[in-house]
């Protein structure tokens, strides 16, 4: 894949060199000089520009990257001006970073292909590792739906599966269970690994260090959380 990145702070030049380490070409552009040159030896070729100049953004390969990337957060007006521009310039698939809801919601004006929230996911699965004092790996898949995997906490040793009735008292539905099971690597070093059981009988009772994948809304993860502690 072919990646245009506009916006080298923080974010945008760790997904930059993210990607090219996955063997992606990747193409970025900055107005910032320093930030460029330090980044040009790491990704395919960077620019310096300034995104919101129509002018100088056109001289950017619009036509021939296969997604571009608006990761400016810190500066509201010239994210929104450059996703306009790229707009106005014929561009079909953008991603765009927000870093409030104000700035979501005029970027879903403008129909980009997907709203990144790195700062509020992260702030987010924060928050539920220190509710359920585990860690957690969540993702959004609707505006207020996510799947959230985490490891059984102390609360539910010992409870049958059967018992688990999430979507009654929370509506959140149980996709799976995965257990810590012994595998021995090519130096015959064994080591834990997660496997998910397979049609796993009502009766089987959950254990420390099972892994549990839920489904549903913020709201009833929330419930779920508050109830466990």
């Amino acid at each position: 894949m072919r990646y245009l990145i506009i916006g080298l702070g923080i974010y945008g030049s760790n997904l930059a060199t993210d990607l090219t380490a996955m063997g992606h070409e990747v193409i970025g552009a900055d107005m910032n000089a320093t930030v460029v040159e330090s980044l040009k030896e790491r990704i395919s070729t960077a620019y310096i520009i300034d995104a919101t100049d129509e002018a100088a953004l056109s001289v950017l390969p619009l036509k021939t990257v296969d997604l571009v990337i608006v990761a400016i957060g810190e500066n509201f007006g010239a994210s929104i001006k450059s996703v306009a521009l790229l707009r106005k310039l014929g561009v079909t698939r953008i991603y765009a970073r927000a870093v409030d809801e104000i700035h979501e919601t005029i970027l879903e004006g403008f129909k980009v292909d997907r709203i990144l929230t790195p700062e509020q996911r992260a702030a987010r699965e924060l928050t539920r590792e220190l509710e359920l004092n585990s860690h957690v790996d969540s993702m959004r898949i609707d505006h207020d739906v996510y799947v959230i995997r985490f490891k059984v906490p102390d609360y539910y040793i010992g409870i049958e599966i059967g018992n688990l009735d999430f979507e009654k008292d929370f509506h959140i539905k149980l996709l799976s269970v995965s257990r810590p099971t012994p595998k021995k690597n090519f130096l015959g070093i064994s080591t834990d690994t997660l496997q998910m059981l397979q049609n796993p009988a009502p009766d089987t009772k959950l254990q420390e260090g099972d892994v549990l994948t839920v489904m549903g809304p913020n709201g009833g993860l929330r419930d779920l959380m508050r109830h466990i502690n």
